[in-house]
């Protein structure tokens, strides 16, 4: 049992930071305050090849694993941009699972090539406003007519929304009183975004400005039978190839996202002086910060191992979201104590961490709440009776 990174996990790692150096603290500062899509930002990852990492070689990708797309995405957060730079790319790098999977020998080479060069933008639309994670109760429908399918419905906190040019979507193709199971019935599609049917309303939120969320209203969308990802009605079971990689990437940009406050908290209690003394040999500084690093990196294990099993083609979905849960609470509580750690000036917008703390509670939220994760594991890991 190793648990160090190779040396091309290494140089991965190495790279991505020394990329997102173009990249300070100021630019995401801006990014935040201006609420505009990072696109120079993402335009460099793409042109320098990263946003294929994890996709195949026959399509232009790298052919590496979610482990070194983990590492990836980790580096992204930890460099300071925080889930806003992570999310600019985050589809790119995990979002097509389902078309590499399952998708025809057509459809790889039309869809993948694009969203490796940057050249497309995708969202991926599933949450609705009445159904949560409840995604067996969609409402969206997809009506079968000859050639495709005609589009109806609404969906929510959907990223990158305003700058996509292709969607992911989830929509019902058969009546859930029609079907055997109520995983059955849903059909996956990826398409194009098609903005005279889809009407995007922005929603003002707390954090993460520079990456939009979005409430769509689509009325009438005509999607081609050939946009169809897999059989018609087993959509729900595609989706689920994806979850657990969306998982563990979020786990890991948040373990970034927490070591990047970590950083600035410590260089502060070093830098810091009071009643002549550095505050960081207070010990009152030094524990909380200890603590925040000793479940920083446990929780990275628990990320790293889930991500391991999952490039081994072995059963993940217990670590991955204890890996997601416990990532978002160290990055929280990271964050949390870097403020506490600064006094006022981790207030101050000037210093960073109010926004790192701000980014830090998506994946503490999304793409799963943290008690229905403790659900999940108390089922699948502990056999106590399924609670929703």
């Amino acid at each position: 049992m190793d648990f160090t990174l190779t040396d091309d996990q290494q140089s991965i790692r190495d790279a991505i930071l020394r990329h997102c150096a173009q990249f300070g603290d100021e630019y995401w500062l801006e990014k935040d305050r201006d609420g505009t899509f990072p696109e120079d930002f993402y335009r460099s990852l793409a042109d320098a090849g990263w946003l294929g990492i994890a996709m195949p070689e026959s399509v232009g990708g790298s052919g590496l694993g979610i482990l070194e797309a983990a590492l990836m995405m980790q580096a992204i957060a930890e460099s300071g941009a925080c889930m806003s730079g992570a999310s600019s790319v985050h589809i790119n790098v995990f979002g097509l699972e389902p078309v590499v999977i399952s998708g025809t020998e057509e459809q790889k080479a039309r869809m993948l090539p694009p969203m490796i060069r940057g050249e497309a933008k995708a969202c991926f639309a599933v949450t609705e406003p009445n159904t949560g994670l409840n995604t067996t109760q969609l409402k969206t429908r997809a009506e079968k007519k000859d050639g495709g399918y005609l589009v109806k419905g609404e969906k929510i906190w959907i990223s990158t929304a305003q700058v996509a040019t292709k969607m992911l979507l989830l929509a019902r193709t058969t009546p859930l009183e029609e079907v055997r199971k109520k995983t059955e019935g849903l059909t996956l599609f990826y398409t194009d975004f098609d903005r005279s049917k889809i009407d995007v309303k922005l929603i003002h939120k707390m954090g993460r400005h520079a990456v939009d969320s979005n409430m769509l209203f689509i009325e009438d969308l005509w999607i081609p039978e050939a946009d169809r990802i897999g059989e018609e009605g087993q959509g729900f079971k595609l989706i689920l190839n994806g979850m657990n990689p969306e998982r563990i990437l979020i786990a890991a940009e948040a373990i970034g996202i927490g070591r990047a406050a970590l950083a600035k908290a410590s260089r502060y209690a070093n830098e810091r002086i009071v009643f002549n003394r550095p505050i960081g040999m207070n010990q009152a500084i030094q524990h909380p910060l200890a603590k925040c690093w000793a479940q920083l990196e446990a929780a990275n294990l628990m990320v790293m191992k889930a991500a391991s099993l999952f490039d081994a083609g072995k059963e993940c979905g217990v670590e991955a979201n204890a890996g997601k849960y416990l990532a978002a609470e160290a990055a929280f509580e990271a964050c949390h104590t870097a403020i506490s750690t600064l006094g006022g000036m981790g207030y101050a917008a000037e210093y960073h961490v109010e926004r790192y703390l701000r980014e830090s509670l998506i994946p503490r939220t999304a793409p799963v709440s943290q008690h229905l994760i403790l659900c999940h594991i108390a089922e699948k890991a502990l056999g106590l009776p399924k609670s929703y």
